[in-house]
């Protein structure tokens, strides 16, 4: 079996051996991008802030600059992926979180740290899922479904793997000696594998606007494309910030509902379990139906288990589960459903223009989240999540909708 991939001149050919290649150097690589920058915090912001005097809060506010630096870059990424491929601007992604991160073992103060997340933020920005999704569809077009939805089973142990490591370094070297080690494994594994296992492609020196160039796109004309665009936008935007305030905010939640802090964990651990099950059964049954499907699927579990904590209508364990089997294959439908509505050509430029709002919203939400508990409670605060959650599954049946009539409309 063979896959196509671009370049200038034309698809190249990959045999099926390459491809599961790309796809497991491209897993390795979220491992690590994941888990020394989203998830690094997790383990050592404590130990920062008391080893160093800083407010935990400014400690904490890392994650949110560099989330924030990451929207904002995401554009600029996604054309240059579109223009050059993925290969060169992974292997520039490593080269600014090993920066990054050796400027955070460095840190003499608080703006030097904030300073380092900037760096670290652009490495965000150039390495995670959008860039590795856009990387993927630019290789294999619209057959990229399989190979994106094979990477978030990858990318779904980053806390798995990173988190326990990070505690046996910090032990062993302290934060900054982590810090460092994570900068060496960028540079050791992660740029390696950027460079020499992901495929060299040619460059396109002309771009094309995928809402308005249809040639490789579902026959749709493009007042609809611009309307579905402008809705899934703000749909994966209030996702990201339910998933970001969420996460933040999960153990206080359940606190405050009378769940001891070891339960809290111990329930808060489900939700990892229940978002790869979730994407090995979409991996197993995805290629049977249209990705849009699989992002009704998520908006559905996501508002039922946030609902069902909110109401206390089913123990937290099954309501996590919900959360968590919803949350799985929502980043899944990230990747895929705009493949499939607006097509190949453009793919990674487009990818970009989702990824700017969704993670601009990530970096506000934690900060959000914190005012509504402090102010309102924790009732208060799962409702705003809640109500969150039912508007984004009214807004994905309208993008239903939208994509049956265009599916129906003649070709312009």
């Amino acid at each position: 079996m063979t896959f196509g991939a671009f370049d200038a001149s034309g698809p190249v050919v990959q045999t099926a051996g390459g491809r599961q290649r790309v796809i497991a150097a491209l897993g390795v690589i979220q491992i690590v991008a994941w888990g020394s920058s989203y998830y690094l915090l997790a383990v050592l912001a404590g130990p920062i802030a008391e080893n160093t005097g800083w407010p935990y809060a400014w400690v904490i506010g890392g994650v949110s600059l560099g989330l924030l630096v990451a929207g904002l870059v995401s554009l600029r990424v996604g054309r240059a992926i579109d223009e050059y491929g993925g290969r060169p601007i992974l292997a520039v992604a490593a080269v600014l979180f090993a920066a990054g991160l050796a400027m955070l073992a460095a840190a003499p103060s608080v703006p030097f740290y904030l300073g380092a997340w900037l760096v670290l933020g652009a490495g965000m920005g150039a390495g995670l899922y959008d860039a590795a999704f856009s990387t993927l569809g630019r290789l294999y077009g619209r057959g990229a479904r399989s190979a994106i939805t094979a990477l978030t089973l990858w990318g779904g142990f980053a806390s798995t793997v990173c988190w326990p490591l990070s505690a046996l370094l910090l032990e062993t070297v302290g934060w900054r000696g982590t810090c460092l080690a994570y900068a060496g494994l960028h540079l050791t594994v992660v740029l390696p594998l950027s460079w020499l296992a992901l495929p060299r492609e040619g460059r396109r020196f002309a771009q094309v606007d995928p809402l308005v160039d249809r040639r490789t796109a579902a026959p749709s004309p493009v007042a609809f494309s611009a309307l579905m665009f402008g809705l899934l936008a703000v749909i994966l935007t209030t996702a990201g910030a339910i998933t970001a305030l969420w996460s933040v905010h999960l153990i206080a939640i359940l606190q405050a509902g009378g769940v001891t802090l070891a339960a809290a964990v111990g329930l808060g651990a489900l939700v990892g379990p229940a978002q790869v099950g979730a994407r090995v059964v979409e991996m197993a049954a995805g290629g049977r139906y249209h990705p849009i499907w699989t992002l009704v699927a998520a908006a559905l579990l996501i508002a039922t288990g946030l609902l069902l904590l909110w109401a206390g209508w089913a123990l937290p364990a099954v309501a996590l589960i919900a959360y968590g089997a919803g949350n799985g294959i929502w980043s899944i439908a990230r990747g895929t459903l705009p493949l499939a509505l607006f097509g190949a050509e453009g793919y990674a430029v487009l990818m970009g223009r989702l990824a700017m709002p969704s993670l601009i919203a990530q970096a506000m939400a934690p900060s959000i989240g914190a005012v509504l508990m402090q102010r309102f409670g924790s009732q208060t605060t799962l409702g705003f999540l809640t109500v969150l959650a039912m508007t984004n599954v009214f807004g994905v049946m309208a993008l239903w909708l939208l994509w049956r009539r265009s599916a129906a409309a003649p070709s312009t």
